[in-house]
C-alpha cells in the first residue's frame, strides 16, 4: 500500500470515536421471517463499573446523533438506567426511532411507569423483554396486564421455552396486538419453529451460524463464486493478472471503483481502473476488496449476514495492527472468510478444497489454532455482547470498541456499493 493510502485507512479510525472514549456497543440484529431487518437491539460491553458514566456517555451518543448514525436509521432497541428514564426520557421524545427494553418489575416500580407511560403517550416505543417468565402466575398476570398497556412489542425467550409454550404464548401476546419477538434463536431448528409462528421478528445467533444439510450442493452461482475467489489467490500474482481476473465481470469493476472512488476514502485523483486501484492500495489489499465485493454480491443471501462477514474481516485486520502488513491482511481474509459456511451453505472442509488459502486462514477456519484464531475469538465474543470489565482490561475493551465502530460504519459503507447496479 503506498504512503498515502496507509496514511487514510489509517485516520478513518478517529473519525466515529464517540466523546472521550468509544460508545462499548454492539448492534444485534432482529430480522423478520424472511430474514429481512426489522431493528436493532444495542448491547453495551461495560468498560466501566460504573453505570451512570456509561449512560451520560450512551445520552451524549443519542443527542448528537452517532447512535441513529450507527443503526442507519433504522428503529433500535436499548436499555437505559432507572435514574435516566426517571430524569432524561424526554430525549426519547426527539429521537422516535430508539425504543426502550423494559421489564416486567418496572410495573413494581411507580415512578418508573409513571416514566414510561410519558414515554409511550409521546409515541415512543417500549419492548417488554418477557424471557421465559411464567406469565400465568398471579403476581405476573397482574404486573404484565399493567404494562402491556404501555408497550407495542413483547419478547419471549425462544430458546428456553418448550415447542409446545412457544406457540402458545406466541399467538396469545399477538392476538392482543402486541408485535412479538423471539429472542435467543441459537439454531436452525429453533429458527424454523419460529418462522411458523407470527412472530414480528427473530432474533438470535442463528444467522451466524451454519445450516446442517444432509448432502451439501453447491449451486452454479456459489461455484461460480468460489472459482473467482480461487483466481483470485492463484491467477492475480500483479496489478495487470487482478485487472485481468475481474475483467469480463462489469458489475463487480464498477462495485469496486464505485466504492473505491468514494468519499469515503477521499482519494486525491480518480482512479479508472482496477489495475490502478491495485497499484494505489496494494495488490492484497484490493484482492480482499474483490473477495468482498464478490460475496456480498450473494443477493440470496440475507444482507445482515453479509454485513456480519464484513465486520468480522475489518475487525481482524485493526486487531492485527502490531503484525506484520501481510498478516493483518490475512487476518481480514480469515474474520472474513470465517462465515464461509453460513453464506455457502456447505461445510468448511467442502468449500477451503477450492480455496487455495494460506496455512495459518486454514487452521483458523478448520481447527481454531494458529495466530489469527484468538483475533477471530474476540470478535466473535464482541459480537455476541460477552465481554464484561470484569472479565478483561478495560483498555482491550476500548480497544476492541473502537475497532467495531471503525468496522460497522466500513462495512455500511461497502455493503452499500455491492448492493449497486450500473444505469
Amino acid at each position: 500500500m503506498s504512503e498515502i493510502a496507509a496514511s487514510m485507512v489509517s485516520s478513518e479510525q478517529s473519525q466515529i470515536v464517540l466523546g472521550e472514549a468509544p460508545l462499548p456497543v454492539v448492534r444485534i440484529p432482529m430480522l423478520d421471517r424472511e430474514r429481512q431487518l426489522v431493528a436493532y437491539e444495542l448491547i453495551f460491553n461495560h468498560d466501566v463499573d460504573d453505570e451512570a458514566t456509561l449512560m451520560q456517555r450512551v445520552l451524549a451518543t443519542i443527542a448528537d446523533g452517532a447512535i441513529t448514525r450507527m443503526v442507519r436509521d433504522n428503529y433500535a432497541f436499548l436499555r437505559f438506567s432507572r435514574e435516566l428514564l426517571l430524569k432524561r426520557a424526554d430525549v426519547l421524545q426527539h429521537h422516535r426511532r430508539l425504543g426502550v427494553i423494559v421489564e416486567l418489575s418496572a410495573a413494581l416500580d411507580p415512578p418508573l411507569m409513571e416514566s414510561l407511560q410519558q414515554v409511550a403517550q409521546r409515541g415512543g416505543s417500549l419492548l417488554l423483554d418477557l424471557g421465559d417468565m411464567d406469565i400465568d402466575a398471579g403476581e405476573s398476570r397482574v404486573a404484565l396486564s399493567a404494562l402491556l398497556t404501555l408497550v407495542r412489542f413483547v419478547r419471549i425467550d425462544a430458546s428456553k421455552l418448550a415447542p409446545d409454550a412457544l406457540r402458545e404464548r406466541c399467538e396469545m401476546l399477538h392476538a392482543r396486538g402486541l408485535q412479538v419477538i423471539a429472542g435467543n434463536v441459537e439454531d436452525h431448528d429453533t429458527w424454523h419453529r419460529c418462522q411458523a409462528l407470527p412472530f414480528h421478528a427473530i432474533q438470535g445467533r442463528y444467522l451466524l451460524r451454519p445450516e446442517k444439510v444432509d448432502v451439501a450442493v453447491l449451486s452454479a452461482n456459489r461455484l461460480s463464486v468460489l472459482r473467482l475467489l480461487r483466481a483470485l489467490e492463484e491467477e492475480a500474482t500483479g496489478p495487470v493478472e487482478l485487472g485481468q481476473v475481474i475483467r469480463n465481470d462489469v458489475i463487480l469493476s464498477y462495485k469496486l471503483l464505485s466504492c473505491v472512488n468514494s468519499a469515503y476514502f477521499a482519494l486525491p485523483r480518480q482512479l479508472k481502473s482496477v489495475e490502478q486501484a491495485a497499484i494505489f492500495f496494494g495488490l492484497t489489499r484490493m484482492r480482499n476488496w474483490i473477495s468482498t465485493m464478490t460475496l456480498t454480491g450473494m443477493d440470496d443471501r440475507p444482507p445482515e449476514l453479509l454485513r456480519a462477514a464484513l465486520i468480522r474481516a475489518h475487525m481482524c485486520e485493526q486487531l492485527a495492527q502490531s503484525m506484520p502488513r501481510e498478516q493483518r491482511e490475512m487476518a481480514f481474509t480469515t474474520g472474513l472468510f470465517s462465515l464461509l459456511e453460513s453464506l455457502m451453505c456447505a461445510p468448511m472442509a467442502l468449500l477451503l478444497q477450492h480455496l487455495p488459502l494460506a496455512p495459518d486462514i486454514r487452521s483458523a477456519l478448520l481447527e481454531q489454532q494458529g495466530p489469527f484464531a484468538p483475533l477471530l475469538e474476540q470478535v466473535q465474543q464482541w459480537e455476541a455482547g460477552e465481554l464484561r470489565s470484569g472479565d478483561i482490561q478495560p483498555q482491550q475493551i476500548r480497544r476492541m470498541a473502537t475497532a467495531y465502530l471503525e468496522a460497522l460504519r466500513w462495512a455500511d459503507h461497502v455493503y452499500s456499493f455491492a448492493e449497486q447496479r450500473p444505469n
